[in-house]
């Protein structure tokens, strides 16, 4: 999973990579396997490692079982901080979460839950997910 923060108007990248490591730390608190900073592509040749790293962005090892931990916290963290947007992406899926309503929010994230929920393993179909070949 990435999460990549998008800063309000005023904010400046020393600011934004503060906010960065705050969630850092709050999400490496919950039952989460790993949270690096993001890189922002391969680096360069004679370039520090350090030089590639996305201001905003983190990478975040989760196992499906603590997504909604991570985006609940999420949720929480950006209505007291001057972060416009926190956008996650999972696989070919993004959610972009913002300082709206917590039930719109919370809307929004359920549906995203629904969308990457594992499948039962009696091998029965989710109620909402899409008709296969054998349908």
């Amino acid at each position: 999973m990435h999460l990549v923060l998008t800063g309000g108007q005023d904010s400046d990248q020393d600011e934004l990579d503060e906010l960065t490591l705050q969630l850092r730390e709050r999400l490496l608190e919950l039952d989460v396997d790993d949270v690096q900073p993001n890189r922002s592509g391969a680096v360069p040749a004679g370039a520090k490692p350090v030089d590639a790293i996305a201001v905003g962005a983190l990478a975040v090892t989760v196992a499906p079982i603590a997504l909604r931990s991570v985006l609940d916290l999420v949720r929480t963290w950006i209505e007291t901080r001057p972060v416009r947007t926190v956008s996650i992406t999972l696989g070919e899926d993004s959610l972009d979460l913002e300082a709206v309503s917590s039930a719109d929010q919370q809307r929004l994230i359920e549906a995203f839950l629904t969308a990457h929920a594992p499948a039962p393993e009696d091998g029965t179909r989710r109620p909402d997910a899409a008709p296969g070949p054998a349908d």
